[in-house]
């Protein structure tokens, strides 16, 4: 009986969590500490009286597989250089942590209960470290955190298949509990009860972060082949999106052709090897239809009003089921087309993964180097948007305006005011006019303040929103007005300041 003394230690090691300064702040997170400690405890109880009666051995044993070391060092570089330029990662470590522990003692006494063996490893650490790379619940709602690890091990252990004569579970578990949770919330419409928009939006902050996902998977792509999966889907969604910017104008994804956290799950969230296609013809197909989901999740999320940040964690689930047929169906194409057996189906398979790998870098470095990808995109800044739909393009107006009160809640007058102005020009809404103007007019913006006495003052000449007065931003609010996705301007300087406004697109900056 001596293995449960794990399951034991990490009970002792969740309720330690108590005296995290967050966790007694929050009563719900508390009492989430303390359910999940009892647990443990009373599965842990009955487990040791069920085998002290039958007399059966529990065995713990320790293997350390090359998947899951591989897949830990690359998630965890990937969070290490997240974390080191976006404080509200550190300050979330420690509940990782909890969620590891947690992890464990679940892995280990459903394998022990049901088989009376587990083989402990670092198969955990990618588990949690994929959940956390997407989704977070927070404060009052922090028990659904715990909730997603429990549904990630009852999904592996239960939603299973016979394939190949093993037993082997359907679904990427990290991926399925991230599907769960994205549409209940999506259901609900509670996306506020996360931080899923922050991090996404945070995840494009670190210097370079293309290039940092790119180069973190290239070791398991050599390994395990999955570049057959993350190239297709690349290109896919790339493609569409420089038709739909060559045919509208504007860009689908707004400030990139491709999203950081659509890339980071191209590249480790559905490219699980256990739970996708076995061969390297399925593995395109499988590509090909993930990126496509992900275009296709956008048009459904944008239709329903849910925020398009569950894009990425939509298509997953539904392509794990998919997997078998999908390695029919390549075998079946490779079968009609002998010209593409020697491709999908032939041997060499290390020679071939160094291949695909070597002309995935290609591709990636011709990306990199023509805009595709990269830190510096149109898209990012507001003057893009606002020519967009000054050219009167709807979807770039009403993107405007996201920006522009973004601006407004970092404390620019300007932004107030020209978010005012766009609500009475787009939809007569006087109403939400006048509360932004009062809002730019108590952070200092002379016209903000006028528009405000005209609006009171009922000047018939407003009903035409040309009349209403604008004017350039204020030097003291350049470095809200500036920045982009890539988060705050350092810049003070006013010299270097304006280099940035022209570079950016900002008439007045004087180029």
């Amino acid at each position: 009986m001596r293995p449960l003394l794990l399951p034991c230690a990490i009970a002792a090691g969740l309720l330690a969590f108590q005296l995290h300064p967050a966790v007694q702040a929050t009563p719900s997170a508390f009492w989430s500490f303390v359910v999940a400690v009892v647990g443990i405890l009373v599965w842990t109880g009955w487990l040791f009286a069920s085998r002290r009666r039958s007399g059966e051995p529990l065995i713990l044993e320790f293997v350390l597989r090359t998947p899951h070391w591989m897949q830990t060092l690359a998630q965890g570089a990937l969070l290490v250089w997240w974390g080191t330029h976006v404080e509200m990662v550190r300050s979330w470590a420690p509940m990782i942590l909890a969620q590891l522990l947690l992890a464990v003692a679940l892995e280990g006494l459903f394998a022990w209960t049901r088989r009376g063996r587990y083989t402990a490893g670092l198969g955990p650490i990618p588990v949690i470290f994929s959940v956390n790379l997407f989704l977070w619940f927070t404060g009052p709602w922090f028990f659904f955190q715990f909730a997603m690890i429990v549904l990630v091990y009852a999904g592996k252990e239960f939603i299973r298949w016979q394939l190949g004569g093993h037993s082997r579970h359907i679904f990427n578990p990290s991926a399925l509990a991230l599907f769960v949770a994205a549409v209940a919330l999506i259901v609900t419409g509670q996306t506020e009860i996360t931080l899923g928009i922050e991090i996404a939006q945070s995840q494009f902050v670190p210097p370079q972060m293309f290039l940092v996902i790119f180069l973190a998977a290239v070791p398991a792509q050599l390994l395990f082949g999955v570049a057959m999966m993350t190239m297709p889907a690349v290109l896919t969604i790339l493609a569409f999106g420089l038709i739909y910017h060559a045919s509208t104008g504007i860009y689908f994804f707004y400030d990139a052709y491709i999203p950081i956290s659509v890339f980071l799950g191209l590249h480790l969230l559905f490219t699980d090897p256990a739970t996708s296609p076995r061969s390297d013809g399925g593995r395109v197909i499988f590509g090909l239809l993930y990126g496509s989901g992900v275009i296709l999740s956008v048009f459904l999320l944008d239709a329903v009003g849910a925020p398009n940040f569950y894009d990425k964690l939509l298509p997953v689930p539904i392509l794990n089921l998919l997997a078998p047929r999908l390695d029919r169906a390549a075998e079946w194409i490779a079968m009609k087309r002998p010209e593409l057996l020697r491709t999908f189906q032939g041997g060499g398979g290390a020679r071939r993964r160094v291949a695909t790998v070597g002309l995935w870098g290609t591709v990636f470095a011709t990306m990199s180097f023509t805009g595709g990808v990269g830190d510096h995109h149109p898209g990012q800044y507001y003057p893009f948007w606002r020519d967009a739909c000054e050219a009167g393009t709807e979807r770039a107006c009403n993107y405007s305006g996201v920006m522009l009160q973004n601006f407004c809640d970092l404390g620019s007058g300007w932004a107030c005011n020209e978010f005012g102005v766009l609500l009475v020009r787009l939809d007569r809404d006087f109403v939400g006019a006048t509360g932004e103007f009062e809002r730019s007019c108590r952070r200092g913006f002379p016209p903000g303040c006028r528009n405000l006495e005209g609006l009171a003052g009922g000047d018939p000449g407003l009903a035409d929103w040309t009349r209403f007065e604008r004017d350039r931003p204020p030097m003291e609010e350049l470095p809200i007005v500036l920045r982009g996705s890539k988060g705050p301007v350092a810049e003070r300087d006013l010299g270097a300041l304006f280099a940035l406004g022209c570079g950016r697109g900002w008439g007045w900056a004087g180029c």
